[in-house]
This record gives structure tokens, sequence and C-alpha cells, in this order.
């Protein structure tokens, strides 16, 4: 009989245990709380941002970022406050240096990028796959994985895509503001190949087999399903947002769009900019004073998980390459009150980590994996 009660008080308990737990999830955090746990989880997941200008920043105007600096969006400092632990660095080529030394510039901001991780070993690493981003988070650091902003250097040989791959180029966005001998741009009027050239569909077939990432953020609506057409493993947006915000900017992404981004398995990465968020921007007359906020980037990723599911979005702040960023994420310290915004909408902390890094690793594993399988 004394082992019957002993088993029926250690059920009541169990059951009381849980029951207190699931009140204690189920209650209404204060908004102080929420920020609190904003923060906790911008520290606790591994940030990856799909964007980031800071090696042409630093080929402009040379500074140790190292430090808090005042000047851009990113430093040591405030990526370290904001949670940022692996900001792509945009190795961005304007689109006036098609045919103008573009692989020579390009091969320079890699230089950049390598000497600062060199300078800063305590603070900064070079990473090229999702392990050492894991890795070097463990240890405290700040993760260096590049991307090649506008296909230029690529130079009409196929054999600089394999060559950018040695030097730690992990995507490339095939054109920037202008057409290329790659693809039409989103910005130009001029359609040079009404999608891809017949090179660029090239491109795409060969960083499949090399292991770099496609970007489709810049490229025009029909080299985007061009692109879809030939790759043979998921795609990104490397810094793009919802057309349906913006509507007739083509630079945005459409629902059409999204929705077959996702068919493909690859990841929007969502564009922090005011001028990518709200219309407003568009106007040649507006107040100038006004920012968007970090509740539309929210609403940007809301209407991605409305169309196509968690799964497939993510961050591309492009810190340092917008000047109009929201009044409340005005740099990467604070990237905590995106999370909020999310906690505030009933995200989990499951999905906000898929935001964070599961999505971007997944695409990113993928693709090397599938050029490992050709080699």
């Amino acid at each position: 009989m004394r082992h019957l009660f002993y088993i029926l008080a250690i059920s009541i308990i169990g059951t009381f245990s849980c029951q207190q737990k699931a009140a204690e999830e189920d209650k209404e955090l204060t908004d102080a709380e929420l920020h609190q746990l904003a923060d906790s989880l911008a520290h606790k997941f591994i940030i990856v941002d799909g964007h980031v200008d800071i090696p042409y920043r630093l080929w402009h105007h040379p500074e140790d970022i190292s430090v808090r600096t005042e000047n851009g969006h990113f430093d040591y400092v405030r990526a370290k406050e904001g949670g940022l632990d692996a900001p792509i660095m945009s190795i961005y080529i304007p689109p006036g240096r098609e045919g103008n030394g573009a692989k020579m510039l390009a091969d320079s901001l890699i230089d950049l990028v390598e000497n600062l991780a060199k300078e800063h070993p305590d603070k900064f690493a070079i990473a090229t796959n999702p392990a050492q981003i894991k890795a070097q988070f463990a240890k405290g650091l700040i993760s260096l994985p590049m991307g090649m902003e506008n296909g230029a250097p690529i130079e009409h040989k196929l054999e600089n895509i394999k060559y950018f791959y040695d030097r730690g180029i992990r995507y490339i966005t095939l054109t920037h503001a202008k057409a290329n001998h790659i693809s039409d741009s989103s910005y130009d009027s001029i359609r040079l190949w009404n999608g891809l050239s017949p090179f660029g569909e090239e491109v795409v077939a060969e960083m499949n087999r090399v292991g770099i990432m496609v970007d489709v953020s810049h490229v025009s609506d029909s080299a985007f399903y061009d692109v879809l057409a030939i790759t043979k493993v998921s795609v990104i947006a490397s810094h793009s947002s919802c057309r349906h915000f913006t509507p007739g900017m083509e630079r945005n992404m459409s629902d059409d769009m999204i929705k077959a981004l996702a068919k493909n398995g690859g990841v929007i990465h969502i564009n922090f900019g005011s001028f990518f968020l709200d219309p407003a921007f568009a106007k040649e007359e507006r107040d100038t004073t006004y920012f968007a906020k970090a509740s539309q980037i929210a609403d940007n990723i809301d209407r991605v998980v409305e169309l196509a599911g968690i799964d497939y979005v993510a961050f591309g702040s492009d810190f340092d390459g917008v000047g109009d960023l929201p009044e409340d994420v005005k740099d990467a310290s604070q990237l905590p009150n995106v999370i909020y915004e999310l906690l505030k909408r009933g995200y989990s902390a499951e999905d906000i980590e898929k935001i964070c890094n599961k999505n971007t690793f997944r695409v990113w594993q993928q693709v090397e994996d599938y050029a490992a399988a050709q080699q």
C-alpha cells in the first residue's frame, strides 16, 4: 500500500510540475521581458547576415573596425552587441567595372577581408562553410564568409569561377545595377539578354559544379526564372525584400517569385533598407526625416512565411550598402529589435533560429554537397 501511495504521489507531483511549466510558458511576457528574451536569443543563436558591404566601405575609407567606430553600420563591438556572428562580406564590384579591372578589384577586396582576419585573429576569422562558422562561434569569433556582388570579375572565363571559389567566395550575385556579360539587371531598363546570356547559363551550371551559391538579388525577373530552369541546386537572394510592399519595384521579389524560390528550396534574405521596405522611399518628394521600422522587416518575413513557410527566409541587412536603415535598426547592435518584433508576433525560438542561420546553412550545405559529388 505504501508503495502504491508513493507511486501516486510521484505521479501527482509530476503532473503538477508539467502544468506549472505550461502555465509559465503561456504567461504573457511584458515588453521589457520580450526585449530581454530577444537579446538572449540573438546571442544564443548564430546570426548569419546574407549581405554586409564592409569591404567596399573600408576600401574607400580605411579604419579599424576591431573597435567601435563612428562610421557605417558595422564594427566588431556593435556586431557583438547585436549578436551578429557571420556577416557575409560583400565583395562588391560597381557596374562601371565591367570590362574595366573587375577581377583586380575583387582580388583587392578579398585581400582586405583576409587581412582583417590576420590582423585581429582574436576577433575575426575567414569562413568557407557552415561547420567553420559553428566552430568559430563556439570560440567567440565573428566569422567572415565572402560573397561576390556582381559577376563582372568572371570576365568571360568560366575558369575564374573555380578561381574565386579557391579564394573563398561562396556566392556570386550574377549582376548589379546594370546588365553585364552574364545577366540582365532589375535596375537596368536595357535588357541585353532578356534574362541570362548564353554565357550566363554556363556560369550557373559551373557555379553548381564548383560549389558557389547562385545569388538572384539584383537580376531581372526573366533572369530569375532562367536561373531556376538551369540550376541543379537551391539558390539564394542575398539581400532582397517583398515586392508586395513596394509595388512595381523589380529589385524586390514578387509573390510568385518567392513561391518559385521556395519550390527550388532557396532562401530570400530580407533587406533592411527603408527603400526596400516602404513605398514612400520610391517617391521623389517625401519626408526625409521618416524611416522604416523593424516592424516592417518583420512584415516582410511574415509575407514570406505566409506564401512559402518558415524554411525560406533569412536576414540580408545590406549594412553599409544602404543609407536609410530603419529608425530602430540603425546598425548591427540593434539586430535584437528585429527578433523582438518576431517574438511579439508569436514566432517560436525554433522559428527564429531557422531565420538566423538554419535556412541559410541548409542551402549552403546542399550546394557544397552537390559540388563534392561532382568531383
